[in-house]
């Protein structure tokens, strides 16, 4: 019996299945299957290609269960990582790709961002350009308390400097409608990264790099959980951190 809800889905979206199978980086005859045979991927490919669609993955694939949660977990938390380094940069791209209203950066630096995606800059253009506001800050190298990040990290003056860097990768942006940058000189807990209703929470650990703290992977699901807490945080440090000039 084929699967005639993801067959009308792609059909109303212009998607071939080799369209489909590159974004869901499977092989065609793959998502061939999926619709004449109804056979459900796995898990982690049918969320994708559900995100990518447009759709429920539980619409498309009635046989995909939601993953059972421990007691007291927030229905808000998707995923959890140990390190961000566990994560293809991919991911990060991947959602800044799919906001539609809101894409809100709050880091000190980040600039692994732009080295593994020399095309940051454009991305986010693309998204100004059809409407999404996009706010971003980054750590002020000057202030007290980047130089005490860089000591508890051990990196000295390392991450000071990656402020710098990461200014000047973002600077190019200043003049485009609808996008902020700003610097701000708070102890920076966790580094933010969201789209519309979906944020990765990059934590930050005392005397731990970055990419070796874990990553929250969060989606908004309820009023005033976790991912209120992070965007009302984010929200906090935005009002006292100051817009970058030419």
């Amino acid at each position: 019996m084929p699967n005639e809800r993801l067959r009308a889905v792609m059909a109303a979206g212009g998607w071939t299945y080799e369209a489909l199978a590159a974004k869901t980086e499977v092989d065609p005859k793959s998502v061939e299957r999926w619709v004449n045979l109804n056979r459900v991927p796995r898990r982690t490919t049918a969320l994708r290609a559900a995100e990518i669609l447009g759709e429920d993955v539980h619409a498309l694939w009635p046989a995909i269960r939601q993953p059972r949660k421990a007691r007291g977990v927030s229905p808000d938390l998707e995923a959890l990582y140990p390190q961000r380094a566990d994560l293809p940069v991919s991911v990060f791209i991947d959602l800044f790709q799919q906001a539609r209203q809101q894409i809100d950066i709050l880091v000190y630096a980040a600039v692994f961002l732009h080295e593994a995606y020399p095309r940051l800059n454009a991305l986010l253009t693309e998204r100004a350009a059809e409407g999404c506001a996009v706010r971003i800050a980054i750590g002020d190298a000057d202030s007290p308390g980047v130089r005490r990040r860089g000591q508890e990290e051990r990196y000295g003056h390392g991450i000071d400097s990656r402020c710098r860097l990461a200014l000047m990768h973002y600077r190019a942006l200043i003049h485009t409608p609808v996008v902020e940058l700003r610097t701000h000189g708070t102890t920076l807990y966790n580094s933010l990264y969201r789209a519309d209703d979906q944020m990765l929470v990059n934590t930050h650990v005392w005397g731990v790099n970055a990419y070796g703290a874990p990553v929250w992977q969060l989606r908004r699901s309820v009023e005033g959980g976790m991912f209120d807490t992070y965007a009302t945080s984010f929200e906090a440090v935005w009002d006292t951190a100051r817009a970058v000039e030419e």
